[in-house]
């Protein structure tokens, strides 16, 4: 959910953007023209047209970024900012790539790994306790008191709400589950993750509203759809290599 860190924060600083989709299907993301942008040829990426066409590239600096610029959700003093920053690095460092690779394991691995698996899906659930500890009597990761709504919260929420997708238990954690359900109810964040529209039309706010069976039902419709272009993708590649020889 990378994407809609970026695409939320714009919503909630109510400014002007335009989005550009990139087809993965067509290897848009390494076109010269994005690989302008983003060296890495990944998303999400931004150029600032106010700062003489300005680049950033990897959502953690877009968020910082953006938060400097416009002087919001990036705490009120020299500490709060650094405890911003230090639950935003939480979520590229631990959370982001953790999860990723649960959701690769779980979900779009060409083969079974029981292994890959429990390692990641384990690792995740300890950082989603974490952030459980951490919201105890909070509201929000960062700020006195209850806290105040940063960009901290916006990058770890656009993972942890994918939980089902990623298969975390979500038993015994009732802070994360209350702040969960607090930032989906803003309505910045509600247009945020329909940024880009997903292929389904449906956002992962109505998907979480479906039933146990139904969820499961959707996630191995998916799933075996993309292990399927896994697959086909193996066998292409093996082929062009024995067309070399």
């Amino acid at each position: 959910m990378n994407g809609a860190q970026a695409s939320i924060l714009l919503e909630e600083l109510a400014i002007d953007y335009e989005m550009i989709e990139i087809s993965f299907s067509k290897n848009e993301q390494k076109a010269d023209w994005f690989l302008a942008i983003n060296p890495n040829g990944r998303i999400p990426a931004m150029t600032d047209h106010d700062a003489d066409d300005f680049h950033v590239f990897e959502s953690g600096a877009m968020m910082i970024y953006l938060a400097e610029k416009y002087g919001k959700f990036i705490g009120n003093d020299a500490k709060e900012r650094s405890e911003v920053i230090q639950w935003l690095m939480f979520q590229m460092g631990g959370i982001g790539p953790m999860q990723g690779q649960a959701n690769h394991f779980n979900n779009y691995a060409p083969e079974s790994i029981p292994y890959g698996k429990k390692r990641y899906t384990d690792e995740t659930r300890r950082l989603y306790e974490v952030i459980e500890k951490r919201l105890e009597g909070r509201d929000y990761l960062v700020g006195a008191g209850r806290g105040e709504y940063s960009i901290a919260d916006m990058a770890n929420w656009s993972w942890m709400i994918i939980h089902r997708w990623s298969q975390i238990d979500m038993s015994n954690l009732p802070n994360v589950k209350a702040w969960l359900e607090r930032i989906a109810e803003r309505p910045a964040v509600q247009k945020g993750v329909m940024v880009p529209m997903p292929s389904s039309g449906v956002s992962v706010l109505e998907k979480n509203k479906l039933s146990d069976e139904e969820y499961e039902a959707e996630r191995k419709k998916a799933s075996a759809q993309t292990t399927k272009m896994f697959a086909f993708k193996k066998v292409s590649d093996e082929e062009q290599e024995g067309r070399k020889k």
